[in-house]
């Protein structure tokens, strides 16, 4: 059952965080993924406004995004960010490391997303790995790649 905080709008209060994400430069149909993001936080509030409006200019307007629900602090329906309202859908069964965002055009986008608290370098290299059309590892490969050894 959800809660009434659960099925609201969050509506961010202020200006977006500026995203770090790195893009593939062509779509590719047999990469995994187009690209991936580094969040600042886990907080959905703060980090989804300036990642939706980067990709509304890129692919067209986001209208959905499904993340995991086991590392995002916070749940919520939809997600005010300029002149619309993007739906999240938080599932158990979405890998930690993705992000599906969906556009008003049809178009499906694929991001790792590297956790925050991963180093600046462990980033880079993640990020460039996912945003390889040759690329054909899934995030969690990536992400487990991408870390020194010896670091879980």
């Amino acid at each position: 059952m959800f809660t009434n905080a659960q099925r609201s709008t969050a509506v961010p209060t202020g200006p977006p965080t500026e995203p770090r994400t790195v893009f593939a430069d062509v779509r590719a149909s047999k990469a995994v993924l187009d690209g991936g993001w580094w969040p600042r936080s886990w907080n959905p509030i703060e980090e989804l406004p300036g990642l939706i409006l980067l990709l509304d200019e890129r692919f067209g307007q986001v209208r959905r995004l499904m993340v995991s629900s086991a590392v995002w602090d916070g749940r919520f329906r939809g997600i005010a960010v300029g002149n619309h309202v993007v739906r999240i859908g938080w599932f158990t069964s979405v890998d930690t490391g993705l992000l599906v965002a969906s556009t008003d055009g049809g178009d499906q986008i694929d991001l790792l997303v590297v956790p925050p608290e991963t180093a600046a370098a462990d980033a880079a290299t993640a990020m460039a790995t996912a945003a390889d059309p040759a690329n054909e590892l899934r995030p969690a490969a990536i992400l487990a790649a991408s870390r020194p050894i010896g670091v879980a």
